[in-house]
């Protein structure tokens, strides 16, 4: 996964690929431009921390048209909307849909880069969560179905004789799953478990 940012410009107006361009190179970011929404997806996804500066207007499939199509992909890489006609509620529509920002050409630059930089941090924080999520359901993989068990219980509090007497099994069988179970999840202790598990979205309220 390469820390490497780029920002990505799609506008039909040739006059403000290159103005943007020229102002997101200044900052020393990779950037590559696109007349349409067509031409950025046939392009390759990128691999690095990233944002979409769009116009809401374009030939073919429109800025929000893109948007939606792009639909989860915005957590990794985030959207900034430009645009010369802009109304309240195509601006209220783009931020429902997750847009980051909505700016009204012409913009001042220093509105635009801010806009870049907060985009760009939402980018790598969101792809960070994402590599730790993996992390932890890789190791969840590792598990029998007793361990998960085990730790389903273990998470909410309960003490091995506890976790014992609710699965009917003896007390030192539940230190063994235990013990084994916490050495695949690499985990140090009960609240190293329930942060991974509130990392891959689990659940763990008491049962």
């Amino acid at each position: 996964m390469s820390d490497a940012a780029a920002v990505y410009v799609i506008d039909d107006d040739e006059s403000v690929r290159r103005a943007v361009g020229r102002l997101i190179r200044s900052l020393g970011l990779a950037v590559q431009t696109f007349p349409s929404a067509e031409a950025f997806l046939a392009h390759p996804r990128p691999d690095g921390p990233s944002c979409l500066v769009v116009d809401v207007r374009l030939p073919g499939p429109s800025g929000l048209e893109l948007q939606a199509t792009l639909g989860p992909a915005q957590h990794t890489m985030p959207i900034i909307f430009i645009t010369g006609h802009g109304t309240v509620p195509t601006s209220v529509r783009a931020m429902k849909e997750g847009a980051l920002d909505f700016l009204q050409k012409p913009f001042d630059d220093q509105e635009l880069v801010e806009a870049i930089h907060r985009a760009l941090t939402r980018s790598r924080q969101a792809r960070t969560e994402g590599a730790e999520r993996a992390a932890v359901e890789g190791r969840l993989d590792t598990l029998t179905a007793r361990e998960r068990e085990v730790l389903r219980l273990v998470v909410t509090g309960m003490l091995n004789k506890q976790i014992a007497a609710n699965l009917g099994v003896a007390e030192k069988t539940i230190k063994v799953h235990r013990g084994r179970m916490m050495k695949k999840m690499q985990a140090e202790s009960v609240p190293d478990l329930v942060r991974m598990m509130h990392k891959a979205g689990l659940e763990t309220a008491p049962p």
